[in-house]
């Protein structure tokens, strides 16, 4: 998270049933149908191995994992990550599940996101994207990117290049520098590797294709002059597990943070929010305190009031898609040393708009 990425999944371990992908409702919060997965099983599995490779996750890890989940119990995000080894082991653990999850949730709303229309002139040139993630310090995002660039680049014959910024509270530069250098550079070998094996030993992307830099920053801190130089040329800002930690920690700030991007963002740039269902938070709306869900809030800050919009008051974003309740599955088939969880969420993306005469 942005404030130490401290909201582990909170269900248990399921049996993995047969994949699914729940298809996107745009404009709408009902449920969507489910259907395969679009990701191909050994894309999924490329990600796995970035993690086992980077991070080297092991049955050694369990004391320390113990630990960590008690701090996360108690609410002491200090010690919880206050540690390397501890942000390795959070990170091999529940940052795996979650990349493929993101994975698959980019690629359901990617029409969204790009204007293909023309997929003549799109396949030439490309699309080249600048992403921020906001609590994207653990890892599922560094990979999560990756992935979605071989989505495109194998299932639709389309270039994507990607240069992502990570901005996290907590000391995570290690384990995300260690994840992309994963990413960019081959995999090590035995020095038993045949001739053949070793030939074939190529890094996944090439730097030229994927970059990522770390941030440690709070993102509730941010000065006006950071904000600017971390969002303004953003095509994507992602939120992903993070906003509702932002609202807990500080309802005042992360409105303030919001109010940020609306000012900092330029038109066509996208906002992705993807947190627990049914997150709820206390705030104080025109002298009434009670719970409102995460939803709400959001959609109250960025849209506005329902009480109608007068010209001078037009809404800065368009809303494009919303689902309360969505699931990601771990298809079989997968290898991965510590088991891996479905992930259950829910999603909404955003589009700044342009500015108006009245607005101007």
């Amino acid at each position: 998270m942005a404030r130490g990425n401290s909201k582990a999944p909170a269900a248990k371990s399921k049996p993995k049933p047969k994949v699914t992908k729940v298809e996107k409702t745009s404009q709408s919060t009902s449920a969507a149908s489910r259907q395969e997965s679009s990701i191909p099983l050994e894309l999924q599995q490329k990600c796995l191995d970035i993690f086992h490779n980077a991070l080297k996750p092991s049955n050694q890890d369990v004391t320390i994992l113990q630990e960590v989940k008690g701090h996360l119990y108690n609410r002491d995000f200090a010690a919880a990550f206050g540690q390397e080894d501890f942000l390795r082991v959070y990170a091999s653990r529940w940052s795996p599940s979650r990349a493929l999850g993101y994975v698959q949730t980019l690629t359901d709303i990617q029409d969204e996101l790009f204007d293909l229309s023309n997929s003549v002139d799109n396949e030439a040139a490309g699309l080249a994207l600048n992403v921020v993630c906001i609590g994207g310090g653990a890892g599922a995002e560094v990979v999560a990117l990756a992935g979605w660039i071989g989505v495109n680049t194998t299932g639709f014959g389309r270039l994507m290049k990607i240069d992502a910024t990570l901005l996290d509270i907590a000391a995570w530069e290690s384990v995300s520098n260690d994840l992309h250098r994963a990413i960019d550079t081959p995999a090590e070998l035995s020095k038993y590797a045949s001739a053949a094996a070793r030939e074939a030993n190529t890094a996944w992307l090439q730097s030229e294709i994927y970059k990522s830099s770390f941030r440690q920053l709070d993102a509730l801190d941010l000065s006006e002059e950071q904000t600017r130089g971390i969002f303004a040329a953003a095509d994507l800002v992602t939120l992903m597990f993070t906003l509702n930690e932002l609202y807990s920690s500080s309802m005042a700030k992360t409105q303030q943070l919001l109010s940020k991007l609306t000012f900092v963002l330029r038109p066509g740039a996208h906002l992705l929010v993807v947190d627990s269902p049914g997150s709820y938070s206390t705030v104080s709306i025109d002298g009434a305190e009670r719970k409102y869900p995460m939803q709400w809030l959001l959609d109250y800050t960025l849209i506005g009031s329902s009480k109608g919009h007068e010209a001078a008051n037009q809404p800065k974003w368009q809303k494009l898609v919303s689902d309360d309740s969505r699931w990601f599955r771990i298809p079989e088939g997968l290898k991965y040393p510590i088991e891996l969880e479905n992930m259950r969420y829910q999603i909404h993306l955003y589009k700044r708009l342009p500015e108006t005469e009245d607005d101007g």
